[in-house]
């Protein structure tokens, strides 16, 4: 009853291209193909000439759209149409050949600024259209600007022309978004790439300590991690909590995470409202006051995917 709720809620609310792309990601593990095949179509009749996906405005991320890409490709396996397996071309010529990148060719996330965020959007696609390696490049090279090795957290916003943060807070979400991303990306790799999926599993690990040592009584986090003066926020508890579930149901997360896994999971079930709306996670539009998002619903439903699984 309660996901139904958090999947009505989802549905109705508007999304930008990483909305859309992360709502068609849990759909898609929820193994709901009609919903995916539907949210696929829907970010295809929103791709711009460029390649890039589910774009509904000029000023949005140069690689949120490519959050969408794993969900086109399996709805263009599941139907056979070859306007949603074109577009999955476009969007990952556009990753390849087009996109704005460092002078070591790391994805932009706006002008000049790489982001957490991006751990999510790009690498899980690359990996699933058969590039692994530059997946795990790229992954490389977003964790070298934003890693704290001390905090063991991503700080949130690396600017390359200033040669320094645009943001050096320890969001919570932003780590939430690498811990998901990384998550995704290792359960992918191919066999022959072994050591490099032990490598991004000890990046894992590594994150998932550095946030769990703040973890509130509650199950929850504030806002940027280690600052208890911003906002409790429910989002990055739900994010983790996926990662946790996927990772001992992979075998690479050890089985002594499950009571975490299952605090912050109940935690997260006592913010959904009789709406079905997930409270307490960054709210929309903007990301700097607890409120609702559709982020928030899709993590809701990952959580639940990944918890089910598990079983």
């Amino acid at each position: 009853m309660t996901i139904e709720k958090v999947k009505k809620a989802l549905l109705a609310m508007q999304r930008n291209s990483w909305e859309q792309g992360v709502a068609a990601q849990a759909f898609l593990e929820m193994g709901d193909d009609e919903l995916v095949i539907l949210m696929a179509r829907e970010a295809v009749n929103r791709q711009v000439k460029d390649g890039r996906l589910a774009l509904m405005r000029d000023s949005e991320a140069y690689n949120d759209p490519a959050s969408n890409g794993e969900a086109v490709l399996r709805a263009a396996q599941l139907t056979g149409d070859q306007r949603l397996s074109q577009a999955a071309e476009k969007m990952l010529e556009y990753l390849l050949q087009r996109a704005p990148k460092t002078a070591d060719g790391i994805h932009y996330h706006l002008d000049h600024q790489v982001w957490s965020d991006a751990m999510y959007m790009t690498p899980p696609f690359l990996a699933v259209a058969g590039h692994p390696q530059e997946a795990i490049r790229q992954i490389e090279g977003f964790r070298k600007r934003l890693w704290d090795p001390q905090k063991r957290l991503l700080s949130h916003i690396w600017d390359e022309e200033k040669n320094d943060f645009g943001r050096r807070d320890f969001w919570g979400v932003g780590n939430g978004w690498t811990a998901a991303g990384l998550t995704r990306v290792i359960r992918v790799l191919p066999a022959e790439l072994a050591v490099e999926r032990q490598r991004l599993v000890g990046y894992l690990q590594e994150l998932v300590e550095g946030c769990l040592v703040y973890l509130r009584p509650d199950g929850l986090f504030h806002n940027v991690v280690d600052n208890p003066a911003t906002f409790v926020e429910t989002n990055l508890s739900q994010m983790l909590a996926y990662s946790l579930y996927r990772g001992m149901k992979g075998g690479w997360l050890a089985p002594s995470y499950r009571y975490t896994a299952d605090r912050m999971r109940e935690s997260a079930h006592r913010m959904v409202d009789q709406e079905g709306l997930v409270q307490g996670v960054c709210g929309a539009p903007e990301f700097d006051h607890p409120g609702t998002a559709p982020e928030g619903q899709a993590f809701f439903l990952l959580m639940e995917a990944a918890a089910r699984d598990f079983e």
